[in-house]
């Protein structure tokens, strides 16, 4: 009798459920479905249209969430969403013996040691070390960062909430956008500049100091533009979407140094999140880098540590899977 598992990438943009079932000890996937998480006012809500679609005739025998927010005690609230999820709640209310919630960028940690090397793309081979500190973040609605630490020859993960660290400019243009965002926000995390809304900030920040030009009118944005200043970028060559990508890509960059590190991460620096993949000529230029290496008496080091980007946009389904695969074989 085949088991089935039950897992999902829950964000403030989308979530992502899958059910799959457990035969001769391979997983196979079943139903995949994607959900606009704005659309509905609960998780509860997603989970019961899920379950109803798959019109599975048990309940999944394990199930793993990875959510874009920190955990206590098995319950999250989501960074950018109003919604309260707990592991109990879930297990109660759809008879799931087994329920974990995970931090999201924990199971894109938890993914990576298994990725194949065709869903990367090497900003740096540097020289790796094994059993070394890994770092892995990424922006998309939010920043997202994990610790992966080696022990007894296996990674274990490590969620943070790094991603509201105090931004720390490098240059005059970036101490500017700093006392600017000062102004709109008060407390300027990293987040405020490496996320959708944050490409979007420092576009809106750019354009406000452009001078004044007939041939570039100003545009009025959302709050999260950051596919709009992309394609502006990448397929009209409008030049303050140019710039705030060049921008966003040099904060990155300095930002992925510094947790590099922090962690002293001679493993490897991993670049996920939904934004890098659309990016990656922007990446690859030079600006990312070049900051990256910024570090004084330490520039020599940051040459040493291995950085690549993460291409597949599933590695946090495929960390929650993997969780979930875990908890049925081992228990919570």
């Amino acid at each position: 009798m085949n088991t089935q598992l039950l897992y999902g990438d829950i964000g403030g943009t989308k979530t992502i459920l899958q059910l799959a079932e457990i035969a001769d000890g391979r997983i196979h996937e079943r139903c995949t479905q994607r959900y606009d998480s704005t659309a509905f006012a609960t998780f509860s809500s997603i989970l019961e249209a899920f379950l109803k679609q798959t019109a599975a005739p048990n309940p999944p025998a394990a199930a793993c969430f990875a959510v874009a927010g920190p955990i206590a005690d098995q319950q999250a609230r989501l960074t950018n969403l109003p919604w309260q999820i707990s592991s109990a709640h879930i297990a109660h209310a759809f008879s799931i013996p087994s329920v974990k919630l995970i931090n999201d960028f924990e199971a894109v940690a938890l993914a990576i040691e298994n990725l194949p090397g065709i869903d990367l793309i090497t900003l740096q081979a540097g020289q790796p070390h094994a059993q070394a500190m890994r770092v892995v973040l990424g922006a998309g609605t939010g920043m997202g960062v994990a610790w992966l630490t080696p022990v007894n020859n296996r990674y274990f993960a490590w969620p943070t909430e790094a991603g509201h660290i105090d931004f720390a400019p490098v240059t005059p243009l970036q101490t500017g956008l700093l006392e600017w965002l000062q102004q709109r926000f008060g407390h300027v995390s990293v987040e405020r500049l490496l996320s959708g809304p944050g490409l979007t900030n420092i576009f809106k920040f750019l354009q406000q100091n452009a001078a004044a030009s007939p041939d570039l009118p100003p545009l009025q944005l959302e709050e999260d533009s950051g596919a709009i200043i992309t394609a502006l970028a990448q397929t009209q060559q409008h030049p303050i979407a140019i710039q705030a990508l060049e921008l966003f890509a040099a904060i990155y960059g300095a930002y992925a140094g510094n947790l590099a590190l922090a962690g002293l991460c001679r493993g490897g620096v991993y670049i996920a999140g939904g934004i890098a993949p659309k990016i990656i000529d922007t990446l690859s230029a030079g600006g990312f880098m070049h900051a990256f290496h910024a570090k004084g008496r330490f520039s020599t080091l940051m040459r040493e540590i291995p950085v690549h980007i993460v291409t597949n946009p599933a590695i946090g389904l495929l960390g929650a899977r993997q969780e979930a695969f875990r908890l049925l074989n081992n228990g919570p």
